[in-house]
């Protein structure tokens, strides 16, 4: 008697184990929580809870922290010798080192706190950022508020930090230029209701800019806009007569501008004896450090340009500086960092615009022409392939705002690739 009741309750245990359909019907709880509806809603309470540090782009973040770490020490090995000059005497050789580790720190922090803004509240930013650059652009312009450096007014000084405001422009002119895009993506063809406004708003930072004077930002501005414009789907024929304006700008300003056409020809034939010692010694002695260089560079420490040869070493010309001492392998290992950051931008915003997130993929590409074009042209002027510019090496050179504003703009490039991985899992932003 006993082992039939054994028996019975074995089968009874056997048809719980092996029917987990007949289970769920025995206890509706169960089958409510796995109804397709309850499965969305957890997923998307995992995709928004889940941690953040397995929603970020490692690859973008090691490459982004290594060139920060390569540009700290290439600073540092740039500026070392200043002290000695008599404009720097009152500097120890630590002076430009610490400033910089602290602009990364800045950075750094500035990135986090960016990162965790969603996207669509940049969105909602854009316009008062943009605003807000202008009234800067402006600012800076005031005698007595404006920071004076070499003949140029571009930088306000807060105690701290000296603010350069083009810096700052450049990532509000993506925000916005986004925005407008996707505002006006059903005027995108049409001359007055499309392009013109678009046109005038950055004719008028391009006037702020050069009043400071700040050619090269407006070079970069100017590009990325365009750049935002014809990936948002702006009309051909329109984008082709801006691609003309454009340029018919810039060769009127360089013809209208002694010291500009001076430098044209300087970059021209930099050894030429007069343009040696003239506009283009900062050419010719930065070739000077890359023919000394050759392959695997002189040493860490070892440059003689940035002996009080190469002008603006640590900021402007800090790639020759690395050319000199890391050789070849320096530069291509700089150069290749640049082109994955530059790459993977556009990947994420193609999947982001793949997913219909249209700002979000604009804005990303705004990031990847803005870090890929900057870099370009400085790696075109030190290499003498472009006239000579002043413009820094993104996440490297020596800069505060600088440095502040490409590892915000970093900052948000990955909040847009986290909001991409969470949307394709299936969760709420």
């Amino acid at each position: 008697m006993r082992l039939a009741l054994q028996t019975r309750l074995a089968r009874v245990l056997s048809l719980f184990s092996a029917s987990p359909q007949w289970l769920a019907g025995a206890m509706p709880w169960r089958a409510r929580a796995s109804s397709p509806a309850v499965a969305s809603r957890d997923v998307g309470r995992q995709a928004s809870s889940s941690p953040i540090a397995a929603e970020l782009d490692h690859s973008v973040l090691a490459v982004t922290v290594g060139l920060l770490l390569f540009g700290l020490v290439m600073v540092y090995s740039a500026s070392i010798a200043l002290p000695d000059s008599p404009r720097f005497a009152a500097y120890k050789s630590s002076h430009f080192l610490l400033r910089h580790a602290f602009a990364i720190t800045m950075g750094l922090i500035a990135a986090w706190m960016v990162f965790r803004v969603p996207t669509r509240t940049l969105q909602r930013l854009a316009a008062p950022l943009f605003l807000l650059g202008l009234f800067l652009l402006l600012l800076v312009l005031i005698p007595g508020v404006g920071k004076v450096v070499y003949g140029a007014r571009r930088w306000i000084s807060l105690g701290v930090i000296n603010l350069q405001p083009s810096e700052l422009m450049k990532i509000f002119v993506i925000l916005y230029v986004a925005d407008y895009t996707v505002r006006k993506q059903d005027y995108m063809h049409h001359f007055s209701k499309g392009f013109l406004p678009m046109g005038t708003a950055v004719a008028l930072v391009g006037l702020l800019l050069l009043l400071e004077p700040d050619l090269g930002a407006f070079i970069v501005i100017a590009a990325v806009a365009m750049g935002i414009l014809f990936l948002g789907g702006v009309n051909g024929k329109l984008f082709s007569g801006l691609i003309v304006i454009a340029l018919t700008t810039f060769a009127l300003l360089i013809h209208l501008s002694p010291w500009r056409r001076e430098r044209i020809f300087a970059y021209l034939d930099p050894f030429e004896p007069s343009n040696a010692l003239g506009k283009g010694y900062q050419l010719s002695h930065s070739l000077i450090a890359f023919g000394r260089g050759e392959w695997f560079g002189v040493g860490l420490g070892g440059s003689v340009e940035k002996l009080h040869y190469l002008p603006e070493a640590h900021t402007d010309f800090l790639l020759a500086v690395i050319g000199e001492e890391l050789g070849l392998i320096g530069v291509i290992a700089t150069i290749l960092g640049f082109l994955w950051i530059t790459r993977r931008a556009f990947q994420i915003g193609r999947q982001a615009i793949a997913m219909e997130r249209f700002y979000a993929g604009l804005v990303a590409k705004g990031v990847a022409l803005w870090i890929g074009s900057q870099a370009f042209i400085n790696m075109g002027v030190n290499l003498g392939l472009l006239p000579t510019k002043g413009l820094t090496l993104p996440l490297m050179s020596y800069g505060g705002t600088g440095i502040l504003v490409n590892c915000v703009a970093i900052g948000i490039l990955l909040r847009i690739d986290r909001e991409n991985r969470i949307t394709m899992r299936g969760g709420k932003l």
